[in-house]
């Protein structure tokens, strides 16, 4: 899929190579999907993240969270905290289609189950949310249990960034937001990988290679109201590095450098929450026996960080750059990044 992307404009995030995709599915079995529901009246849906193809209960995956700002309305991370493992696919959504969604993944993985044989009396969905009221008609809630199931279909690895499923709505730095992914490869012989849904920033605070590109362009748009720091991001981080659930949780923290290069300070109504799952290490549901599992040595993690920081920006950037300027419900209207930085006098200051 050809969209045009951050690095197309010259931009390029750090110093570590990317997979192949450039994208959160350069993991082994990792797919993602979305089904979006675009009318005058609602700009929103569900993107679906799914980290295998066998059945994840049955082999569920180490997996981490950090919430570093709790304004959301995530579902499944208690469970995970606690027992460091992911069993469903990961879904996003917007604020007031949580609980839709939810339910949307346990019929989902009841059907699974059925199909595999595999007995499930109790299931961990895990569900993100971003708020998209101002461009979505957010409490008709028009986000259902077929668009998840939509979205599961439609899942694969070369999957569409921007405006699209869980980010048809958002709205990121004041421009328009969406889904952004960027992959890193690292010597350790693992590779790390980050999603994220964009819906948080000021225009003016906007950082693209250290350099304060959204204040220039705040300047020159006369009817733009600079608004507070609100909305959210969710990011998703996979690996194929074998790390314990609490290396995986250090991991995780370090996706907020790539927010604070951007410019982020994580404002009181912008929820910035991480959910991360490695598919090195499986646990069967009916695990009962002493295992013995693989881990990274603590002193080569700080690869790791620097990974995630890499991807976290570069994903942030491709979610706005690969959305387009958009009019919403009640004639809401949001630029579009790209449209600038294809100006000469915006393109010259990236040089």
């Amino acid at each position: 899929m050809q969209q045009k992307r951050i690095r197309d404009y010259g931009v390029c995030i750090g110093e570590l190579p990317t997979g192949r995709y450039n994208k959160i599915t350069d993991v082994k079995g990792v797919k993602v999907g979305h089904c979006t529901v675009d009318t005058p009246e609602h700009k929103t849906g569900v993107t679906v993240v799914l980290p295998c193809e066998d059945n994840i209960f049955a082999n569920k995956m180490l997996a981490s969270s950090f919430v570093w700002n709790g304004f959301g309305k995530t579902a499944g991370l208690v469970q995970i905290e606690e027992l460091g493992t992911l069993e469903t696919p990961i879904a996003l959504t917007n604020t007031l289609n949580v609980g839709l969604v939810h339910d949307g993944l346990v019929e989902y993985m009841v059907r699974r189950c059925q199909q595999d044989e595999v007995p499930m009396k109790s299931i961990n969905p895990v569900v993100g949310e971003c708020n998209d009221s101002y461009l979505n008609n957010i409490c008709q809630r028009a986000v259902n249990q077929e668009h998840l199931l939509q979205a599961v279909e439609n899942a694969c690895e070369d999957f569409e960034l921007g405006d699209v499923g869980a980010g048809k709505g958002t709205i990121c730095h004041g421009f328009k937001g969406g889904i952004g992914s960027a992959s890193r490869v690292i010597e350790i012989g693992g590779k790390e990988y980050t999603m994220v849904q964009s819906n948080h920033g000021r225009m003016s605070d906007m950082n693209i290679a250290g350099k304060n590109i959204g204040k220039v362009i705040a300047q020159k748009i006369a009817e733009q109201k600079e608004e507070c720091d609100k909305g959210s991001i969710i990011m998703i981080a996979a690996t194929d590095l074998p790390v314990s659930e609490r290396q995986l949780h250090r991991i995780l923290k370090r996706a907020s450098v790539g927010l604070a290069r951007l410019g982020s300070f994580v404002g009181h109504g912008s929820g910035e929450i991480m959910i991360g799952f490695s598919t090195a290490t499986r646990v069967r549901y009916d695990e009962q026996e002493v295992c013995t599992r693989e881990v990274i040595p603590e002193g080569q993690i700080d690869r790791a960080f620097r990974a995630i920081a890499e991807c976290a920006e570069e994903a942030v950037l491709d979610s706005m750059v690969c959305a387009h300027e958009m009019t919403g419900y009640q004639d809401h209207h949001v630029f579009g990044l790209s449209d600038w930085l294809d100006k000469e006098e915006i393109a010259q200051l990236l040089k």
